[in-house]
């Protein structure tokens, strides 16, 4: 039986170089967003990046865009609460909030999830959200509901399995296996997933060709 949501190919070596030279240039940081007026013109294509709180998204960002202090990592769950825009050539790359715990009064967290929803649904140059989950855990309830939303919005999104170097053997298979129960719910959802470890620097060239195919 072919198994359902499995791990992307390895691209082969065009793929790999166009993934290279998208991200070889300078990745600049460009603006924190707030409220949907503050976005930058929809100029050119974007995709984003979408995890819970400590996911290891900045960490990811940073090993895509070989910048080591791009995207910075808060010791605070929850405390990135602005839409954060990097220009990676002709591609805005978007890091969205960490939802989940957050660590701040609920009226911001109600806030900032609505300009989230507007986010998703509003963005007409979105062209794919990747959803990273921790390799540790696997999907959780609170994975599931940003996946709901996708769903909801008509975005495509596709599961990037993080620190997957902090897992083996069976626990790494439980933790697919429950996460790919998890994307089965979901029709938004991209039919192949990446695993990554940003600290050991696997599957990061494989992301960088997926995000220059798109």
């Amino acid at each position: 039986m072919e198994l359902k949501f499995p791990e992307v190919e390895t691209p082969d070596e065009a793929a790999l170089e166009k993934g290279r030279l998208l991200f070889a240039g300078e990745t600049e940081f460009l603006k924190g967003v707030v409220d949907m007026s503050g976005l930058p013109p929809a100029d050119r294509l974007e995709v984003c990046f979408a995890g819970r709180s400590n996911v290891g998204k900045s960490s990811l960002i940073n090993a895509l865009t070989g910048r080591k202090g791009l995207a910075r990592a808060s010791n605070t769950p929850g405390r990135t609460q602005e839409i954060n825009y990097f220009t990676a050539g002709d591609l805005y790359v978007v890091d969205l909030p960490g939802y989940g715990f957050a660590n701040a009064p609920v009226a911001i967290v109600a806030k900032w999830q609505a300009l989230l929803k507007q986010y998703l649904s509003g963005r007409q140059t979105l062209r794919r959200v990747f959803v990273l989950i921790d390799a540790r855990h696997g999907a959780k309830a609170v994975d599931e509901e940003i996946m709901a939303l996708l769903d909801r919005s008509a975005v495509t999104f596709q599961c990037v399995m993080t620190k997957t170097d902090k897992v083996k053997g069976k626990a790494l298979d439980d933790s697919l296996a429950k996460t790919r129960t998890a994307l089965a719910r979901h029709p938004a959802a991209h039919p192949e997933i990446i695993l990554t470890s940003s600290d050991k620097g696997d599957g990061i060239a494989t992301l960088r060709a997926v995000i220059a195919s798109i």
